[in-house]
């Protein structure tokens, strides 16, 4: 069974789906460990009722970015983590995480990169004036939503409601995330 590490900064409903498809035995894993690093976000509550042991942090009780890496490392070496999740962290991973888990870290992005990167992807690409919208599963890189694609799923909407194609998308999000990491994982 692999061992996963799901790291969020939301509400986590990515985390959840992943967690109940462990749960209801669609993934032949575990969510052993969740990363978050606003402490009070709501994904701490979704943890919580999974029983899956957390590491929260605040990132300012830091001096940099490779003294919380190097701590998150060790706890997913201790744990023997196979696959790292993102699902809504908002930072860019570091050299240490990168160097100890490249090509084991994945991310899910709400458009069709190479289109849209960054956190108001959505929000860009309503600006824009696109008509069809889309989820990314990547690899992660030392880039901004740069890594090599594994999959991506579109939709199309032609309206103008940011929050709309959020809530088209998530429903997208969830299954191809599980999907994917279940390909993954084989």
């Amino acid at each position: 069974m692999k061992r996963l590490a799901v790291f969020a900064s939301g509400s986590g409903t990515n985390f959840e789906a992943i967690a109940q498809a462990c749960a209801d035995g669609r993934l032949d894993a575990e969510v052993s460990l969740l990363v978050c690093d606003v402490p009070g976000a709501k994904v701490l509550e979704r943890g919580e009722r999974f029983g899956v042991e957390t590491f929260c942090f605040n990132p300012k009780s830091y001096a940099c970015k490779a003294d919380f890496e190097k701590k998150i490392a060790d706890r997913m070496d201790a744990l023997g983590i196979g696959l790292v999740c993102l699902a809504g962290y908002m930072r860019l991973i570091g050299p240490v995480l990168l160097e100890r888990y490249g090509g084991r870290i994945i991310n899910i992005h709400p458009s069709l990169l190479p289109a849209f990167k960054g956190a108001h992807a959505v929000e860009d690409a309503v600006a824009y004036g696109v008509k069809v919208y889309g989820i990314t599963i990547h690899y992660v890189d030392e880039s901004l939503d740069g890594g090599r694609i594994i999959a991506q799923r579109a939709f199309p909407y032609e309206g103008s409601d940011p929050a709309e194609v959020h809530r088209l998308g998530q429903v997208i999000e969830h299954q191809l995330y599980v999907d994917t990491i279940a390909e993954l994982i084989k």
